[in-house]
């Protein structure tokens, strides 16, 4: 390397014409929003696990009513032609069967769409939304109004009528019990911490 008379070194000098070495990237800036904060599920309460076996076995019994009176489709015709019969007497054989018909769909019906209800109630409770807790009390009220309705059309005769009702006291039973356990204060809990995470990653992403 070459020197200055005063013994300074010398830097080297670039040829003319050579090619100058690219700029560095520009150092990036500061950023001063908040990272969004890291959401820890809590674990589930075992209440809320008690819920959803015992509403899941509700939708059993349930279900195996409608399975079983739909196997047995042509016994419930055969007995609500007589029970609307006798109800409206003079009605022509054609009249009496669709009538029948009716009845005993629009029965089953009834009680699938307050076990769908029911089945969309607690899968919004288990997205830990509070709310659906309370429209489970009026849909267990239904199902109970259904259930009475419908026992005068679903309900045969000896044996077959026994565990009919069996099977809905026991879907009853465990509906309510069902209800109880998503009440429990560990659920409210377990509900409430849904709201907090909620409310600190809201500010969180609009600050983003």
């Amino acid at each position: 390397m070459a020197q200055h008379p005063d013994g300074e070194s010398q830097q080297p000098v670039a040829p003319a014409g050579a090619a100058t070495p690219p700029l560095p990237p520009p150092r990036p800036g500061l950023s001063y929003a908040a990272p969004a904060p890291i959401v820890v599920i809590p674990p589930t309460p075992r209440s809320v696990r008690l819920a959803r076996t015992f509403w899941l076995f509700s939708f059993v019994a349930g279900l195996a009513v409608l399975i079983g009176s739909f196997l047995t489709l042509d016994s419930h015709l055969e007995r609500l032609r007589t029970v609307v019969d006798q109800m409206s007497p003079g009605g022509g054989p054609d009249a009496v069967t669709t009538s029948a018909a009716i009845v005993f769909w629009g029965s089953l019906g009834a009680l699938l769409l307050v076990i769908l209800l029911e089945a969309a109630a607690l899968a919004i409770f288990s997205a830990r939304r509070g709310w659906s807790r309370w429209l489970m009390i009026p849909l267990l009220a239904g199902q109970v109004m259904v259930m009475v309705v419908a026992a005068a059309f679903l309900v045969p005769e000896g044996d077959a009528g026994s565990y009919v009702v069996l099977l809905w006291g026991a879907q009853l039973l465990l509906a309510f019990l069902g209800l109880v356990a998503v009440f429990a204060p560990s659920a409210g809990r377990w509900l409430k911490s849904a709201r907090i995470q909620s409310a600190q990653v809201r500010p969180a992403r609009t600050r983003q």
